[in-house]
């Protein structure tokens, strides 16, 4: 009877990362807000990706995450570990460019559409069973991202689909956590990513857009800030879905609507309550849903 226990510790493990990846990206998310008007999304993207390694590693060490054996930095499976880094810079540019043109909270609601994702992509990639349950909770997250995206209105832009596209690539980096053995440290997972999401972020940037000269010494130190805040979440994030199911954790994800709604209400007087409701609900709700099963198939195997 010790394993349930056992699991249960690490599912709250997993539950406290989560909140702390969320805290770490919405703050990273008010100060992207503040650059933005001077500075490019491509090249907030890539001085996030470039100068946030050194201070996650910084937490790593402190954490004792970072404890490699010997000389082994090779990974087998290491084209995924370098997909996952390249996913991860796609979905920043991505998650960027919604923040130059959508509220927060829309911005937050339809990244939740990553639970969904999640689900879908534990079936494809990881082989989990999925019942019709899971299925309906991600024809529900669905619907409600169609609510709040309101296709063929005017209110549809393109800015939209961006949070959408940056839940899909997210969701691919925390789904391929589970991809790699065991003894494959953290640390060695996080370093081949930051290496390719700073490569993929600095190519991105150099072809779409022009560097802009820093204005001011401020202006530096929000942007080193954003990086350590970007990297800490990841790391966060990274650790949270190695030590639990993806599929148990994915639902508090939601919180994350709660804190950005409550920042963007505070800080930039936003309140997008006509284009959020009756969407997000439905999006909460499948994330519910998954929850409940989720709850109930533990306690039948318990």
């Amino acid at each position: 009877m010790a394993q349930p226990e056992t699991d249960s510790g690490q599912v709250v493990r997993g539950v406290l990362l989560i909140f702390g990846a969320i805290l770490c990206f919405d703050m990273m998310s008010i100060i992207v807000r503040f650059l933005l008007p001077y500075y490019s999304a491509p090249e907030l993207s890539a001085y996030r990706n470039v100068l946030g390694i050194l201070p996650s590693l910084a937490l790593m060490i402190w954490t004792r995450e970072l404890r490699f054996r010997g000389s082994q930095l090779y990974i087998r499976k290491w084209p995924m570990a370098l997909a996952r880094g390249f996913a991860v810079a796609l979905a920043q540019l991505c998650f960027y460019t919604a923040l130059g043109h959508l509220e927060l909270a829309t911005v937050s609601a339809l990244a939740q559409t990553n639970a969904m994702f999640v689900v879908l992509l534990s079936v494809l990639l990881l082989g989990e069973r999925v019942g019709p349950w899971r299925y309906l909770a991600v024809a529900l997250g669905f619907a409600g991202a169609v609510l709040i995206l309101r296709p063929g209105s005017d209110a549809f832009t393109v800015w939209a689909l961006m949070p959408v596209g940056a839940a899909l690539c997210y969701a691919f980096s925390m789904i391929t956590v589970r991809k790699f053995d065991a003894d494959v440290s953290n640390a060695l997972l996080f370093l081949y990513a930051s290496v390719a999401a700073a490569v993929g972020a600095v190519v991105i940037a150099a072809i779409t857009t022009d560097f802009t000269p820093l204005r001011s010494l401020a202006d530096a130190g929000l942007i080193l800030t954003m990086a350590t805040l970007g990297g800490i979440g990841v790391l966060f994030m990274m650790l949270a879905y190695r030590a639990a199911a993806p599929s148990a954790l994915a639902p508090f994800g939601y919180f994350s609507i709660l804190s950005a709604f409550s920042f963007g209400w505070l800080i930039f007087g936003e309140a997008p309550l006509d284009r959020l409701f009756p969407g997000v609900f439905l999006i909460v709700g499948a994330g519910a849903l998954i929850m409940w099963r989720e709850n109930r198939l533990a306690r039948r195997h318990g």
